[in-house]
């Protein structure tokens, strides 16, 4: 089976033989890694400038360096990291060029969200405002929001190049959610219902992320019925034992490697992590392996090769 194969196997919780499927949101470590800037970090100031040959070396660049990055660490996929200045239009002909030098063997996974999630600091006292004295505009807004991302999937739809949309709104703090359960119920979870099912009804993968402790909104969740949850993350106290118990015959499950230990942990604490997440969530298949975030500026890279070493020794199914 191809990477791309096994992940979507994973997604529906058909059972594999082999090495588990590896994922993560995002790879940032390209200039250690390869001596390249990452995507996000690029300058598209002129990008309106540039002439077409221009334009089509950096789609290019950019999709030879996802599939440099997918094949060099055993990914099944990442999302496709946008460039500033990029249209949809821009993308899809990226798209093409990964097709073309890497044929099916990974995923193509784009962010595709519309619903409410944490505001920032400047934006939170009025969310929390809106949300109180103008419920019913709020709710306006969320169903705007949806019916806009929908239209734009079935746009992409046409491509026949996309495999998965990555919904990454987060809503959790480490210690709960930023919403109540019942506000969460009331002002998110009937849009995350309806944005899963409808790029479910397109063909695509679902996968629902959000970071922080999730445990009083993870019904919610599930019931919104995407094909996987991504990060359960231990940091908010989530875990994956649990969670594989409640609701692994309903969701594939991914990652759960603390992007703590990652960072300033030991190498005992990494191994560690590691061997919990493929120990608790294999059973059964509907696991991908996967860290608790992404592998992001700042993390050591060969930390991330050691969670790597566990995973090819331990994530595999006898």
């Amino acid at each position: 089976m191809t990477p791309r194969e096994r992940m979507i196997a994973a997604l529906e919780r058909k059972e594999i033989k082999g090495l588990v499927p590896h994922f993560e949101l995002e790879f940032f470590l390209t200039m250690e890694a390869f001596g390249k800037i990452h995507p996000s970090q690029r300058h598209y100031h002129q990008w309106t400038q540039m002439s077409e040959t221009e334009r089509d070396l950096h789609r290019k660049d950019i999709a030879e360096l996802y599939v440099q990055t997918v094949n060099a660490f055993g990914l099944s996929g990442l999302i496709y990291n946008v460039p500033h200045g990029w249209n949809d239009e821009d993308i899809r002909q990226s798209f093409e060029h990964v097709r073309k030098i890497d044929a099916q063997n990974h995923i193509l996974c784009l962010h595709g969200d519309a619903t409410y999630g944490l505001p920032n600091g400047d934006d939170m006292m009025q969310f929390v405002c809106d949300i109180a004295e103008k419920p019913q505009e709020m709710k306006d807004r969320a169903q705007q929001d949806v019916d806009n991302a929908l239209q734009r999937g079935a746009a992409i739809k046409t491509w026949g190049l996309l495999d998965v949309f990555a919904l990454c709104a987060d809503y959790c703090f480490n210690n709960n959610p930023f919403l109540s359960p019942a506000l969460f119920d009331e002002f998110v979870t009937p849009y995350l219902k309806q944005l899963t099912r409808g790029y479910r009804e397109m063909g695509f993968y679902v996968i629902k992320h959000t970071d922080g402790n999730i445990m009083p909104i993870i019904d919610a969740l599930v019931s919104t019925n995407p094909h996987a949850l991504h990060s359960l993350d231990p940091q908010g106290g989530v875990d994956i034992a649990d969670v594989k118990k409640r609701f692994g015959d309903k969701v594939c499950l991914i990652g759960n490697v603390n992007c703590a230990a990652l960072q300033t942990g030991t190498d005992a604490e990494v191994t560690e992590s590691a061997r919990y997440a493929l120990k608790n969530g294999m059973p059964g298949g509907g696991y991908i392996f996967g860290t608790s975030n992404c592998i992001y500026t700042g993390m050591k890279l060969e930390r991330y090769r050691l969670m790597l070493d566990v995973w090819h020794k331990e994530g595999v199914y006898k």
